[in-house]
């Protein structure tokens, strides 16, 4: 059985109060939750902090993006080498923000998912169609390329190690979500390319879902077979919102 995992991208928000504040919050109730998986993904700035924080606590922490580089004359870069070094467990890779506004190509995403592991990283591989794939019936082929191009950079294999996030575009930060039928027809789609290549790697994969999930939605979502659990943008933010999320990732767990 695949342990639901809860990420929170918090994406360009926070002071050190409110990264303090939050992770209290979530580390008070982490024992009635330790059958899932709960990660923060805060700025860079603020990961030694929340690191030291969560010590302990049985809480991930990641950062929002890395290099695909290891060193050298990158200004503003940062490698997942040194993600990990101050203590990071996770890291997320082709963001759909980090795809739309930064350029970040199929193949830039397949070598920073390849750096990711190699420094010992969990890559979380975020994939998605915009409203207008969609819309011309070409999103289980765009979404196709995308884990496509993962494959061809770091193998099949390596996916025992990779964490994979649905998240349409034209939901992310837009207020529309999937419907659970949408979302799980998609999470199904990536787990039945994943088995052309090895069945057990696919059946083991955890395919989070993002896309503007909130306290009022998260339990149908997780309650779909293929999607196991969520990368949550906006309401992450909010301790009470985010718990919410959570509790019902450890529902589906419970009623599965």
């Amino acid at each position: 059985m695949r342990t639901p995992i809860v990420i929170g991208n918090w994406k360009l928000n926070g002071t050190r109060a409110m990264a303090d504040r939050l992770v209290a919050d979530i580390e008070a109730v982490r024992p009635e939750l330790k059958d899932i998986d709960i990660g923060v993904c805060p700025p860079f700035v603020y990961i030694p902090q929340v690191v030291a924080q969560v010590a302990g606590a049985g809480l991930g922490v990641g950062a929002q993006s890395c290099a695909e580089y290891d060193t050298g004359a990158y200004t503003g870069e940062v490698s997942a080498e040194m993600i990990r070094d101050v203590g990071c467990q996770y890291v997320l890779v082709g963001h759909s923000e980090r795809r739309t506004l930064f350029g970040e190509t199929n193949e830039v995403v397949g070598r920073k998912t390849q750096k990711a592991l190699a420094a010992g990283l969990t890559p979380v591989v975020c994939v998605g169609e915009t409203l207008e794939e969609r819309q011309a019936g070409k999103m289980n082929a765009v979404v196709g390329a995308q884990i496509e191009a993962v494959v061809a950079a770091v193998g099949i294999q390596a996916f025992e190690r990779v964490i994979v996030a649905y998240e349409p575009v034209w939901a992310i930060g837009t207020g529309q979500t999937a419907s659970p039928e949408q979302a799980q027809a998609m999470h199904a789609s990536i787990r039945a390319q994943l088995a052309a290549y090895s069945p057990a790697i696919a059946e083991s994969v955890r395919i989070q879902y993002g896309g503007s999930i909130k306290p009022g939605n998260a339990a149908i979502l997780f309650a779909q077979p293929d999607i196991d659990g969520g990368l949550i943008g906006g309401a992450s933010l909010t301790a009470e919102d985010f718990l919410v999320i959570c509790r019902a990732a450890a529902g589906s767990l419970r009623a599965s």
